[in-house]
């Protein structure tokens, strides 16, 4: 799988992407990170990508010019891309999204902005707005990092026991069950003893309903969302 970033700090991408488990799906081939440095498309001689906001106010706006010329660039370059704006006025990134993701091919473009936004008319050239958070980042570096790491973590051959994946917190809509290893006592507190008992059954039952009341006092809004779904 493909992912591709449109961004002022391609060097952001060096280290995260030298690391880890994306380090090693890239090594194996199953997935490839290209950063792509939107400054070459500025305007004039000093490669404007800013300029302040119609109607006043704070800060600078990311013009529309620079931002097509790169996505057509890369697009042309690798068709069949899904194209994805990171902003904080996106969809909210959940499992249920970031599968969704991992199912695009041949890969995605994240488009990262900067400043105190984009020009609205960007959003015309995207097919998809993703948000990691209600909260104020600097850029969508991060976010798009954030995507990278979920979906690449879906990509067949990743990781290297399936199951893991479908007994994780949201696999199923519900947070994961808690988890124990040795020693078998610490500080006085004591591993369950259902999880020693070598019951399979009774140990898969235990932890459904762990997970279950977990969800219930922690996140009772994802109940909500898995009844009403």
């Amino acid at each position: 799988m493909e992912f591709h970033v449109i961004t002022l700090f391609p060097e952001m991408f060096d280290s995260p992407m030298k690391s880890g488990m994306v380090a090693r799906a890239i090594k194996a081939g199953l997935v490839s990170v290209t950063a792509h440095h939107l400054r070459p498309f500025g305007l004039g001689s000093y490669r404007q990508i800013d300029d302040a906001p119609y109607g006043g106010g704070s800060g600078m706006v990311m013009r529309p010019e620079p931002i097509a010329a790169a996505i057509d660039q890369v697009i042309g370059e690798h068709p069949g891309l899904w194209r994805i704006l990171m902003t904080p006025q996106g969809e909210p990134l959940n499992q249920e999204r970031v599968r969704e993701l991992a199912n695009r091919h041949p890969g995605l473009l994240l488009i990262a902005g900067r400043y105190e936004g984009i020009d609205e008319r960007v959003r015309s050239l995207v097919d998809y707005e993703i948000s990691i958070g209600d909260y104020v980042l600097s850029g969508g570096e991060l976010p798009a990092m954030v995507v990278i790491e979920a979906v690449t973590r879906l990509v067949p051959g990743v990781l290297g026991n399936p199951d893991s994946i479908r007994e994780e917190s949201f696999s199923d809509g519900t947070l994961e069950y808690p988890q124990y290893t040795r020693p078998e006592e610490f500080r006085g507190m004591r591993v369950p003893e259902i999880l020693l008992s070598g019951d399979h059954e009774r140990i898969r039952a235990w932890r459904a309903e762990q997970a279950l009341a977990r969800t219930r006092k922690r996140r009772p809004d994802l109940l909500a969302r898995r009844k009403s779904g």
